[in-house]
């Protein structure tokens, strides 16, 4: 059974990009030849803790300057002389900007390079939409070889960059600016290729990744006061999916919500639906952005405007218990 967070810890929250700097200092005292690529944001993403860290370390920082595509041919050349690559920026420049670079420099040739951006999805608040990255997971998750890992609160980013730093070739890690409450405990180990059942139910499954496993653990509340049992997934390896767990699941509750701050179009939703349609074909709600860009406000104020929130949660519930009754 993954560790989770006590009741006490669970009120603590940490945004997932805190996690960034900090880890790559732990990991290269352990002796791990990192270094990290920055394109002039290094306390936005954290990546100045890591140089702060030790003396040996500001030699391992680069920052690159406003210039993401450099930055990933950088980052690539790194890792052909030896090193653990990892490269950061604001979601929506350190993918979308840099997508050609990811894929015909990093993924073609199945370098050892992490692309590890933060401030992705709305939580990036009063930026707007032009910095609103809802479609990086999409970006990624076609990348052949690539791997995508969107962790749910502070310690399973710290579990998924040190996932990446260990696991060969490129990995995709989506941390977020906004605070988020801890979800597991703070010495949690979680694998690539895993979901973990934070919660057992027998009427719906709730199967959802990063902000969304807070909203959907408040749903389940929610619903078990009005008698509905709903089982809570979080589809923390988004790519290899763990198809084993969510198809027990399905086949235990019989219709499942899919949440994502994310588009609905190529994330979470889109390969749940694709497992479904191949194993076990079953009423789905998916919740997400719907073909729309974001837009300026703060965090939680675009969460229910969005319909991203446990209210929004719970009402596709109750969509999706009618579908299946039906």
């Amino acid at each position: 059974m993954v560790k989770l967070a006590s009741p006490e810890q669970s009120q603590e929250k940490k945004a997932t990009r805190a996690a960034y700097g900090k880890t790559l200092a732990e990991l290269a005292a352990e002796g791990l030849p990192i270094v990290a690529v920055d394109a002039d944001l290094t306390g936005s993403t954290t990546t100045k803790a890591f140089a702060q860290a030790a003396p040996e370390n500001e030699e391992r920082l680069f920052n690159v300057g406003i210039a993401e595509q450099n930055m990933v041919d950088v980052a690539a050349g790194l890792s052909l002389a030896g090193n653990i690559a990892f490269t950061g920026s604001f979601a929506v420049f350190g993918t979308g900007r840099a997508y050609d670079q990811i894929r015909n420099t990093v993924a073609y040739s199945n370098l050892n390079v992490k692309i590890a951006p933060t401030h992705a999805g709305i939580s990036v608040g009063p930026d707007g939409g032009s910095h609103q990255m809802l479609e990086d997971i999409s970006l990624m998750r076609g990348l052949p070889r690539m791997k995508v890992l969107v962790p749910a609160d502070y310690a399973a980013a710290c579990s998924a960059l040190r996932l990446a730093a260990k696991t060969p070739g490129p990995v995709y890690v989506r941390m977020g600016r906004a605070s988020v409450p801890a979800v597991y405990a703070p010495d949690v180990e979680l694998e690539v290729g895993r979901a973990y059942v934070l919660r057992e139910g027998s009427d719906v499954s709730i199967i959802a990744c990063g902000v969304e496993i807070a909203e959907a653990n408040k749903a389940a509340d929610l619903l078990a006061e009005e008698g509905i049992s709903a089982e809570v997934i979080d589809a923390f390896s988004i790519k290899p999916l763990d198809a084993e767990t969510i198809v027990a699941s399905l086949e235990k509750t019989g219709c499942a919500v899919v949440a994502e701050e994310h588009s609905i179009y190529g994330g979470l939703g889109s390969a749940v639906s694709e497992l479904c349609a191949q194993q076990c074909p079953m009423p789905l709600e998916l919740v997400g952005m719907r073909d729309r860009f974001g837009k300026s406000g703060e965090f939680e104020e675009l969460m229910e405007y969005f319909n991203l929130d446990s209210q929004a949660l719970v009402q596709a519930v109750k969509r999706v218990l009618e579908r299946k009754q039906h």
